[in-house]
């Protein structure tokens, strides 16, 4: 039998219309001439949208460390993420804005292609069922994240680069020679046009890493890295280091994410002396359901290196004490994991150990031959310190130093926080001055 060959897309230009036929068969008609009265409706109610501050109020919800980002995939998220890396200060910056625009308007009007970036009555030029890109643009969108200082553009606007006006829609056919992430812009778009990709999520988490990545939260974290070297100059003890750390928590915004972050981190210190007995796996995105993606908790050691043999687990509870709940939890995922030897709670009070959680404790340790302990945190940090016979002292430093270049994007390998975590870092300074 032969082999099947891939289908490829195919674009063919007409005098008055193109036809886009994508990889799967499907067809997209592109019909040239002036806005139909359905475009022009369209376009009343982005200009409408954008002027009623749709973008800023999304760009200050996405500022928060709370935000939520649903139905994103890890995979998607990858080549958002990607976008945003290509920018430099050569490149990248034009592609970057466009998508922004583009995931605007299909947020704002999920009716409106934005494939089609051209559509005026005056133009030579313009598809009936296209917007104007190039005004909504310079009107709208430019001078905002110009504002925000999210992307440093030219007042004129990112669609005055020629290579992204061609009088062809935008799909992976598009010739025009665009520097910067080319294929992630394209692969972007063609994720919303067909569906499998919510607009205003991956706008959401487009925004979330531009603010991670922006010119002004670099200057922001070297800022706190310069802080934080002054405030280990001192030589503080680990009990000043602790006491930095739990103020921190305490008076960050969302406490419970920054409680994660500080227990991986601690581990991330553990690691960098060799003292764990496995592999420490990156901080799980506040997206990831434990049990749906066959995690235990929210820090692990596996035996072998990206793999799901979890041989060790720390699960942080933040504001709970009481955790018979989390305990039957914990027994339907030790099922799927015979070969962990401990599973843990760290709370940030004193636990609520009743009798009937002792006992409950006692039955699962000998149903999975699972050693279960749960502890308040300051306990839970002075016994993994102990466990490895370290120095309290050095571990503080190294401690604080984890956590700042975590929420600095400084780890991302370790550490890839998908939240916006400029407010972390502004706290972070407020607590060692």
């Amino acid at each position: 039998m032969a082999k099947e060959e891939k289908k490829e897309p195919v674009l063919y230009v007409f005098s008055n219309r193109s036809i886009l036929v994508n990889d799967d068969g499907s067809e997209n008609l592109f019909d040239e001439g002036q806005p139909t009265e359905d475009a022009k409706r369209r376009l009343v109610k982005i200009k409408a949208a954008l002027e009623s501050g749709f973008l800023e109020k999304l760009i200050d919800e996405c500022r928060k460390p709370e935000v939520k980002v649903e139905n994103i995939t890890p995979e998607q998220a990858a080549v958002i993420e990607s976008l945003v890396n290509s920018v430099t200060s050569e490149v990248g910056r034009a592609i970057v804005g466009l998508t922004i625009l583009q995931l605007t308007v299909k947020s704002i009007n999920p009716e409106q292609s934005i494939r089609l970036h051209k559509g005026s009555a005056g133009a030579d030029f313009s598809w009936k069922e296209g917007v104007p890109m190039r005004v909504l643009d310079k009107n709208y969108i430019t001078p905002v994240l110009r504002k925000y200082d999210l992307l440093r553009l030219n007042a004129d606007g990112f669609m005055m680069t020629r290579s992204l006006a061609e009088n062809y829609p935008y799909s992976k056919l598009y010739k025009a020679a665009i520097r910067g992430a080319r294929q992630e812009w394209l692969e972007i778009t063609d994720k919303v046009e067909k569906g499998e990709l919510n607009a205003l999520n991956g706008l959401k988490q487009l925004l979330i890493f531009l603010n991670n990545k922006s010119e002004a939260f670099v200057e922001l974290t070297e800022k706190a890295l310069k802080t934080l070297s002054k405030f280990l100059e001192k030589k503080p003890s680990f009990n000043d280091c602790f006491s930095t750390v739990t103020k921190f928590i305490e008076t960050s915004t969302y406490s419970a994410r920054m409680f994660e972050v500080a227990i991986h981190a601690l581990f991330q210190v553990l690691e960098e002396e060799k003292c764990l007995s496995g592999f420490l796996k990156p901080l799980s995105q506040m997206r990831s359901a434990n049990k749906k993606h066959g995690n235990i908790g929210d820090i692990e050691l596996t035996l072998t290196q990206g793999n799901m043999d979890i041989i060790e687990s720390w699960d942080a509870k933040y504001g709970k004490t009481y955790l018979r709940d989390e305990l039957e939890e914990l027994n339907d995922k030790l099922k799927s994991h015979p070969q962990a030897s401990i599973a843990g709670f760290v709370t940030d009070q004193k636990p609520n150990l009743k009798p009937e959680i002792t006992a409950r404790i006692e039955e699962l340790q000998l149903i999975h031959s699972t050693e279960i302990q749960v502890m308040e945190f300051s306990e839970w940090v002075s016994s993994q310190i102990k466990k490895y016979g370290l120095n309290p002292d050095k571990v503080g430093a190294k401690w604080l130093t984890a956590i700042l270049e975590s929420i600095c994007q400084r780890r991302r390998d370790i550490a890839p926080i998908d939240e916006p975590t400029v407010e972390w870092v502004e706290s972070f300074i407020t607590c060692i001055k």
